[in-house]
């Protein structure tokens, strides 16, 4: 028998005794479940990615600190994710503790330097695959350890769990710290189940789970014997003890959760860690009466509790009866705090300031972007005095093509949905509607046309279900205006959306931080200049 504890918990970024703290508390919980060996996540006593902190010195030497005061106090084995130092360099490394003291360490081969990924900016790579000789319950057992990146092979050389296996390893286990994003979970699954036909030995899955600023972590951890079959799963977005027994383990279905399930999970996840992690407890949310906001404060009251949640309605002269009739109704079907403040005397006296100057323009963009300031400016006024946070409300295809009004709409501390394209809010506020049961989200969102309401009659002037998967397929595909066009789309709309997307990065590099759910977010994994002439392959 050999039980091996896998441990995905939640740490906090740099809170070095409250991650040593929970880092033991899970410890003694698998040992008194038995367990011969206790596994955590990639770098789980600093929390990831650290970045520049990890050019700080005392960043680096409390991390030592922590790891020799953990494993002073182990006794069963364990492995921890963590930073080793040697001669000024860094490496991203598993420690292995047993009897007091840290006994092994292996340093993380393979470093991915792409999307949000940049470690070879901080770490040296290791050189030698890690297969240590541990006893456990009685028998020397040969373990392989690997990091992360070791396990997405694909595009190097190193082939990290093939030279473990022929350096004897009975059992491969990978510490990870694998951010969520749609899909994922399949291409973890299905490469580790390649790697275990290949291998022909068990192979074990820690990821961490949590959020770290825009990044959210899963969890899920799997667990597979040497004939590929499944033993074990963790849960997703909760810190959770898998125990499994190699020797007899028993198999079972992996657990498959709706695609806005699981993104719904995701996000609520999102905003619950950033709120605790950064000190706040109430949110504050301009409540248009459309379907943005509505999916906002629905995720937001799920997160951090309806009592904690503060909706405030902004009226001008241009908001529909209707718009404020479902404003008022969302807020009573979630429970959240609500208020009306109408905005329509300060912009009257916003457009008698600026009318000496504006006298003899059309009304354009100008006017309808002072609605907006304002009511950006009233929302930063209720924080500032109450300590709330702004929840922005802007979707992916609006950032994307700028359809926001920056040091308006825009405000804020955090963008919920800015990772979620206009098609995927309806589809999650549906699915919100059917797993509850009832239309949490008034019916009338979901159905009347999308408008920003800051001139009469005015709706949003995209088909967002041509435009939504368009600008996905530019922004998260890479996908050039010349291949659309060639795959049937119509030519001017790629041009137009491709310009736009263009020309407004300068407005994306000022918004709130926003929550990655896609494989390429808005943020520190997508990097464009604002001074770009490029237009790509513009189709005349």
């Amino acid at each position: 028998m050999m039980k091996i504890a896998i441990c995905q918990i939640n740490p906090t970024m740099g809170n070095f005794p409250g991650n040593r703290d929970k880092i033991l508390s899970f410890y003694r919980e698998a040992v008194e479940k038995g367990a011969d060996l206790i596994v955590f996540p990639e770098m789980v006593i600093t929390g990831y990615p650290p970045q520049d902190l990890l050019l700080e010195r005392d960043f680096v030497q409390e991390n030592v600190d922590i790891l020799e005061d953990i494993s002073n106090q182990v006794t069963v084995p364990a492995v921890l994710g963590c930073i080793r130092e040697e001669q000024g360099a860094l490496y991203n490394s598993g420690a292995v503790c047993a009897d007091g003291a840290v006994v092994y360490t292996y340093d993380k081969i393979l470093l991915p330097t792409y999307d949000i990924f940049d470690e070879d900016r901080y770490f040296t790579p290791g050189k030698t695959p890690g297969v240590f000789e541990l006893e456990l319950n009685g028998k020397r057992r040969k373990i392989g350890i690997q990091i992360c990146e070791d396990l997405w092979d694909r595009g190097y050389e190193c082939k990290v769990t093939s030279l473990q296996k022929e350096k004897g390893a009975e059992v491969i286990i990978n510490i990870s710290a694998s951010p969520y994003h749609n899909g994922q979970l399949q291409e973890r699954t299905d490469l580790i189940e390649e790697k275990v036909c290949e291998n022909g030995i068990p192979f074990l899955y820690c990821n961490l789970v949590g959020a770290q600023d825009e990044l959210i972590f899963d969890g899920g951890s799997l667990a597979y014997d040497g004939d590929g079959t499944l033993i074990g799963q963790g849960k997703f977005f909760e810190e959770d003890i898998l125990v499994v027994d190699l020797d007899a383990g028993k198999s079972q279905e992996m657990t498959r959760v709706p695609r806005e399930e699981m993104m719904y999970n995701a996000l609520c996840l999102g905003v619950r860690d950033y709120f605790r992690k950064t000190g706040h407890a109430d949110a504050v949310i301009g409540l248009s009466g459309g379907i943005d906001s509505a999916l906002v404060a629905c995720i937001a009251a799920d997160a951090l509790g309806a009592e904690h949640v503060h909706g405030i309605s902004l009226p001008s002269k241009f908001s529909s009866d209707h718009s404020l009739e479902d404003a008022c109704t969302l807020s009573e079907n979630l429970g959240i705090h609500y208020q009306t403040i109408a905005i329509e005397d300060t912009v009257t006296v916003y457009e008698t300031v600026l009318q000496p100057l504006f006298e003899g323009k059309e009304r354009n963009a100008a006017e309808e972007n002072v609605q907006a300031r304002i009511r950006g400016n009233i929302l930063m006024a209720l924080s500032n005095k109450f300590g709330w946070l702004v929840l922005s409300t802007g979707n992916k295809t609006e950032l994307a093509l700028g359809y926001c009004t920056l040091y308006g709409d825009m405000s804020g501390g955090l963008c919920i949905i800015s990772d979620v394209s206009k098609t995927d809010v309806y589809a999650l506020s549906r699915w919100v509607n059917q797993s509850a049961g009832c239309d949490r989200i008034p019916e009338s969102c979901l159905t009347k046309p999308p408008s920003a309401e800051l001139a009469p009659d005015q709706v949003d002037p995209f088909d967002y279900e041509v435009v939504s998967p368009l600008v996905d397929a530019i922004i998260e595909k890479r996908e050039s205006p010349k291949d659309l066009v060639e795959n049937g789309a119509d030519k001017t709309i790629v041009n137009d959306l491709y310009h736009r997307i263009r020309i407004n990065e300068y407005k994306r590099r000022q918004a709130a931080p926003g929550l990655r759910v896609s494989s390429k977010a808005f943020g520190t994994g997508r990097r464009i200049p604002i001074v770009n002439h490029f237009n790509g392959k513009i189709n005349n």
